[in-house]
């Protein structure tokens, strides 16, 4: 690894992604307390729109689960009172010419609270509470994936200032769209290349290499070997499964467990998404964490480069916590 430390050049497993790896220019995981996620307590004069009491501040409840008394909830989901996309419309394309197409932003905007305590963050869950919320994430995307006009459904969380969540209280969103996300295709585009699935060949790899975070019977937690993030992290089930409801919840839960409990030491914004396969193609389903610690500047936006000061393989021993 010492021979690393002037940095390298590195190229995703099979996307034509490459990441300059120069891990002088920052400091070492135990020096980012600058990095903060800038979550202030909310004020008292503030209105915590998701907490218990203020439903009626929403948009009309789509689901909930109940709590363990029976008389309130521990996660519900609803509209997006502020959609980014909406039902309106029509999700088909049209095309002027070579250089104007466009169509309606069609699609669905879900708000899914994750717990009634607004002082309890996803990383203060337990391995039961968030498989919980795993299986809500599983409905909403089968319910939304059959609804009309539809191709994919990319849940997604924001935690902390840098990640662009907006409201304190802990929450998901689900976007169901009439496009592919361009991430995904280019995952299942880059996946057909191959005559059998590359992830599981790289699952296979990873289990055996200093980038391995965590492992247990059904799935792999990795930092990626051109992580485009510092300490980006996947989460993989070991078998090749494509759609996100065959997954096994309470052990998935226990990999996104291990993983947010120390990212939280970094005190640090994340988000993270679900990657799985669109109808009728391949992709070996997962899970991406990318905490948003660095800030981008012109190399990585006008040249689309990135530089990343974070080795995986230093970024996998945080996550054992060997660092």
């Amino acid at each position: 690894m010492e021979e690393l430390r002037k940095g390298e050049l590195r190229k995703d497993y099979i996307l034509d992604n490459w990441v300059y790896f120069v891990p002088g220019r920052k400091t070492r995981p135990r020096e980012l307390h600058s990095h903060k996620h800038s979550l202030s307590v909310p004020s008292a004069k503030r209105i915590d729109f998701f907490a218990p009491g203020n439903e009626h501040l929403c948009p009309p409840e789509i689901g909930r689960i109940p709590d363990k008394n029976g008389s309130g909830w521990s996660i519900r989901w609803f509209e997006n009172k502020f959609p980014a996309l909406t039902p309106e419309g029509s999700p088909d394309i049209f095309r002027e010419n070579d250089f104007f197409v466009h169509s309606s932003n069609f699609g669905f905007h879900e708000i899914i609270v994750e717990t009634p305590n607004n002082e309890k963050q996803l990383h203060d869950f337990s391995v039961e509470e968030t498989a919980q919320l795993l299986r809500v994430y599983s409905e909403r995307i089968l319910a939304l994936g059959k609804k009309d006009g539809i191709k994919y459904v990319l849940v997604f969380k924001n935690f902390g200032a840098k990640s662009g969540a907006s409201i304190i209280h802990s929450h998901s969103q689900v976007i169901a769209t009439s496009l592919i996300p361009p991430i995904v295709a280019k995952k299942v585009s880059a996946s057909n290349k191959f005559i059998e699935c590359p992830y599981c060949r790289i699952i296979e790899a990873e289990k055996h290499s200093p980038r391995l975070c965590f492992e247990n019977e059904f799935g792999i937690a990795f930092c990626p070997y051109a992580s485009v993030y510092n300490y980006e992290c996947w989460i993989f089930p070991k078998s090749h499964l494509e759609r996100f409801e065959d997954f096994d919840f309470e052990k998935t839960a226990e990999l996104l467990y291990k993983v947010l409990a120390r990212l939280k030491k970094l005190d640090a914004s994340y988000c993270f998404a679900i990657h799985y396969a669109p109808k009728g193609s391949r992709l070996h389903a997962h899970i991406v964490v990318m905490p948003q610690i660095a800030t981008w500047g012109g190399f990585e936006r006008g040249g689309g480069f990135v530089i990343n000061t974070v080795l995986p393989e230093d970024a996998a021993r945080f996550y054992r916590g060997e660092e």
